[in-house]
């Protein structure tokens, strides 16, 4: 969040009406910094669809173009948070729109992978300070995702069915989809990478100058 620097009470400053424009108080009406906007590529799925064994030759494929990141990084941080407590799902969601954020203001829009739905980010404050976010589905069949997660080490997490119902959901609800089962991760990396440049570039033709 960005706050109002002439206020003596913390207030949330407003982005401004377009790209690049200045942010402003909604108390005081003092003009706070541009911002710059740039989109989110959320690339989702259930465990098993393969988005960690994706995270290397997507990011060495979008490299320069996009940062890469797996949602799963900020876990352990966000355990050590919590106190003992579950995890805080929303802010975690809103933790890593800040990230897409801070990116943006260096120029680069960026590439998230995680079992995100939209709900859990369209609802965010932060998620105003945002260009669009697009959403692709990393796919696989329901019993190749019970095979790889069973082949997994047993500190890691064994909720199949569970993941399998979370599947099946996404599959109904997010309808651009990439199937993991079918060829090298470097051939699903770069059919992903083609998604990204090909909704980047309509973005940039529709936004130019961001």
């Amino acid at each position: 969040m960005h706050y109002c620097q002439g206020c003596e009470q913390p207030v949330v400053l407003e982005p401004g009406a377009a790209a690049g424009s200045q942010s402003r108080c909604p108390r005081c009406g003092q003009a706070g910094e541009a911002w710059v906007t740039k989109p989110l590529f959320a690339v989702t799925g259930a465990s098993g669809a393969g988005k960690s064994t994706l995270l290397a030759p997507l990011a060495a494929a979008l490299a320069g173009r996009c940062v890469t990141f797996d949602a799963d990084w900020l876990l352990d941080a966000a355990g050590a948070l919590s106190g003992g407590q579950p995890i805080n799902w929303t802010a975690f969601g809103s933790a890593w729109l800040a990230v897409a954020h801070g990116a943006a203001q260096s120029g680069l829009p960026t590439v998230l992978l995680g079992p995100t739905v939209p709900a859990n980010l369209e609802a965010q404050p932060l998620r105003r300070w945002l260009g669009p976010i697009y959403y692709l589905l990393l796919d696989c069949p329901d019993d190749i995702r019970r095979r790889r997660m069973a082949d997994r080490p047993t500190w890691r997490s064994h909720d199949i069915d569970e993941q399998v119902s979370f599947g099946r959901w996404l599959r109904d609800n997010i309808p651009a989809r990439v199937d993991t089962s079918r060829g090298t991760p470097e051939n699903v990396a770069a059919e992903v990478a083609a998604w990204v440049t090909g909704r980047l570039g309509d973005w940039e033709t529709e936004r130019p100058g961001d």
